[in-house]
């Protein structure tokens, strides 16, 4: 095989191997704040209505265990307080 065939045959198999030594790695994604804030609301949600349900199984009135359940979120995740909630 003449050398110029020996560079031809690397030239095709750099082209078929799709270029695997300039790949750059990907970039994580970025956090979306939009996407957390909507996460964020609808655990508060649904947390605050199962605790409601819990409460009006124990015979407490409906705005009382509504109350009390946004307390006890309040003071169960006041980390969360912080965001804009």
């Amino acid at each position: 095989m003449t050398r110029t065939g020996l560079l031809l045959a690397l030239a095709l198999v750099a082209a078929l191997n799709g270029g695997c030594f300039l790949r750059r790695t990907p970039k994580p994604p970025k956090e979306s704040s939009s996407i957390a804030s909507e996460v964020e609301a609808t655990f508060r949600q649904r947390w605050v209505d199962q605790r409601v349900a819990q409460l009006k199984a124990q015979k407490v009135a409906d705005d009382a265990a509504r109350a009390q359940a946004e307390a006890e979120f309040r003071e169960k995740f006041e980390y969360l307080q912080g965001k804009g909630k």
